[in-house]
């Protein structure tokens, strides 16, 4: 018996607004660890092999196990609900956190690239928490409860990497390797996060929607790829979605991952680092609640050409900027982080629109796995252009994605819902 069959009678409106609240809650913790180990992890890898290109493969083993993970976690969601499927992203996140820290001991490449790929799932599950935000909310407020998710990270996400001095002492204080000690930091955080919603995620957002879906007589499917890939079919506008969340995802991975390495060129702090990152951090979540109510009230259209033109900026301003010039690449960063929140709140909810509920798990797995996997592209070509040029250069390819995405927008096809919403 599930738990929403024990349960005859039963307030939506107070299950989506305790479960927003909970999984807001878990972005906060698991973004100080997420945020806090980015900048670590690429430069325990550049340390470790001592090459530059080594800082992009961590970045890409993370988000590689984001994308690999993000169809299994969806199969979970089906079949044991939310709360099993996010805990279970956290736990093997916390797992990896441990295998990073042992890698910095042994100062062993391929054990930094496998524990990067274990705390890349943690992201996963970080992403298909903002999809558990819309499963009850009403469609008038359904990117709204989306972004309040993402923005919950903001905390999060901008003390973790202003904690680099604070954790590596911790991890100098534990015998470890400096740079060990933010992978300390995230496994601990990722260990609350998963009792967070192992223990409060109660009832199941997901399983509390399927009983409605049944009592209308509605069918549910299992989410496999190729019925993702089958109710795409016909929806323009649903494509361009997860397009846009591609593009967004892997602009913001290529000029964000070799930032850190950009500035340690000419011997710039940890601590100076870390602000960069965090202000970049602060542009990612803190307005996201400006960004939901946005798509809600003026489209999702408008807001994604917005967001066009926000990471072109952030790609001009970031590969202008010399390494020592924090201000500028703060400047720069931040924009990255609001260009991206644009991007994935605007098409993260073209996406939950164009397809009817029943469709969903499928269709956002697939759009997680097509993010991720863009990310690690992204992050794997950033090493390589970096080494053959340099920062600049780097910054100047991004925003090929970037034209294109400006092309695909401006496609009539794209203009038109397959429902019954106007954009």
């Amino acid at each position: 018996m599930t738990e929403t069959a024990q349960r005859p009678s039963i307030d939506v409106a107070e299950v989506q607004r305790r479960a927003v609240v909970v999984l807001s809650t878990g972005s906060v913790f698991s973004g100080i660890a997420v945020a806090g180990s980015v900048a670590a992890g690429s430069l325990i890898a550049a340390s470790v092999a001592d090459s530059e290109a080594a800082a992009g493969l961590a970045q890409t083993a993370g988000v590689l196990g984001a994308a690999v993970l993000a169809l299994p976690l969806a199969r979970i969601s089906l079949g044991r609900g939310r709360r099993a499927a996010l805990a279970t992203g956290y736990g093997i996140g916390a797992a990896g956190a441990v295998v990073v820290v042992l890698s910095a001991v042994q100062r062993s490449l391929p054990l930094v690239l496998v524990g990067c790929f274990f705390v890349g799932v943690a992201s996963a599950s970080t992403y298909q928490a903002r999809y558990a935000a819309t499963d009850l909310a009403t469609e008038e407020h359904r990117a709204r409860s989306l972004s309040w998710v993402v923005w919950a990270g903001t905390a999060g996400a901008v003390l973790g990497p202003n904690l680099l001095n604070v954790s590596g002492n911790l991890g100098l204080r534990l015998g470890l390797p400096e740079l060990a000690g933010p992978y300390v930091v995230a496994a601990g955080c990722l260990v609350l996060t998963t009792a967070v919603l192992l223990f409060f995620l109660r009832p199941d957002p997901y399983l509390v929607s399927i009983a409605q879906r049944a009592s209308r007589g509605e069918a549910s499917h299992r989410p496999r790829l190729r019925d993702g890939i089958t109710h795409l079919r016909g929806r323009p506008r649903a494509i361009l979605g997860i397009g846009t969340i591609a593009i967004g995802h892997v602009v913001m991975v290529m000029v964000m991952v070799m930032t850190p390495v950009h500035m340690a060129h000419v011997d710039v702090t940890l601590q100076l680092i870390g602000l960069v990152i965090s202000v970049h951090v602060a542009g990612m979540y803190a307005l996201s609640p400006v960004v939901g109510w946005s798509v809600d009230r003026f489209g999702r259209i408008r807001v994604v050409v917005a967001g066009i033109v926000i990471l072109a900026a952030a790609c001009v301003v970031s590969g202008l900027a010399p390494g020592d010039n924090v201000p500028m690449l703060g400047v720069g960063l931040f924009l990255l982080g609001l260009g991206w929140s644009c991007t994935l709140i605007a098409g993260s909810t073209m996406v939950t629109d164009e397809v009817m509920a029943v469709e969903r798990p499928a269709v956002q797995g697939l759009s997680d796995l097509v993010m991720n996997a863009a990310g690690a592209f992204g992050g794997a070509l950033a090493g390589v252009v970096v080494i053959l040029s340099s920062y600049g250069w780097l910054c100047a390819v991004a925003l090929v994605p970037v034209a294109g995405l400006a092309v695909a927008v401006a496609t009539p096809a794209c203009r038109v819902h397959s429902n019954t919403r106007s954009i």
